[in-house]
């Protein structure tokens, strides 16, 4: 039991990493056209992308699969700057009429790229282990609890913007979406493939 809660306090510094914020970025992102309303179905996508980035951890930890560490540096601020163009497509619609088949559909694949980030650094932990479920669960409760934590603060940003000072969600949609993509764009550069 004490490996399963090593495993849940990885995940959940894993996400919390301010040294490595892209997953914080992709979460505020994912929660920016959502309100308190609608918390449910963006935790339903944060639960979304926690299987599928837990899937390809999975996959690398019992060696099925390897990529290209340098595509996949790349790719993950792509998923950012995506996620928040997507919410500026949609800035005028209402967040429940975007689909949430293909929202789901795109953080199941943004989760996969992510989780392929933090694949090599977790199939060297995984090496000496014959028990790879444990971690992997583990893990998957840290990712999911921290997660639902960036949920929270970015529903409450959300609140305090739009009931106290009386932003329009529109506006807050935009400025946080452009905010996102903004603090994307270096990384982008830096993990630009050469």
């Amino acid at each position: 039991m004490q490996e399963f809660w090593f495993y849940v306090d990885l995940g959940f510094k894993h996400v919390l990493d301010f040294g490595a914020y892209d997953h914080i970025l992709f979460l505020a992102a994912l929660a920016t056209p959502f309100t308190f309303k609608y918390w449910k179905k963006v935790v339903v996508l944060a639960t979304i992308f926690t299987v599928a980035h837990c899937a390809s951890l999975a996959l690398a930890a019992f060696d099925v699969l390897t990529v290209d560490v340098g595509l996949i540096e790349f790719l993950i601020p792509v998923t950012i700057f995506l996620t928040a163009l997507f919410n500026l497509i949609y800035v005028f619609k209402d967040a429940v009429s975007i689909g949430m088949y293909l929202h789901g559909l795109a953080t199941a694949f943004f989760g996969l790229i992510h989780g392929f980030g933090f694949s090599n650094y977790f199939r060297l932990l995984m090496a000496e282990e014959e028990d790879k479920i444990t971690p992997l669960l583990g893990f998957a409760t840290g990712i999911e609890f921290s997660q639902v934590a960036i949920i929270l603060v970015v529903l409450g940003v959300a609140f305090v913007a739009q009931h106290f000072l009386k932003l329009k969600r529109k506006h807050f949609i935009t400025i946080l979406s452009i905010l996102i993509m903004l603090i994307t764009i270096p990384l982008l550069i830096a993990t630009f493939p050469k």
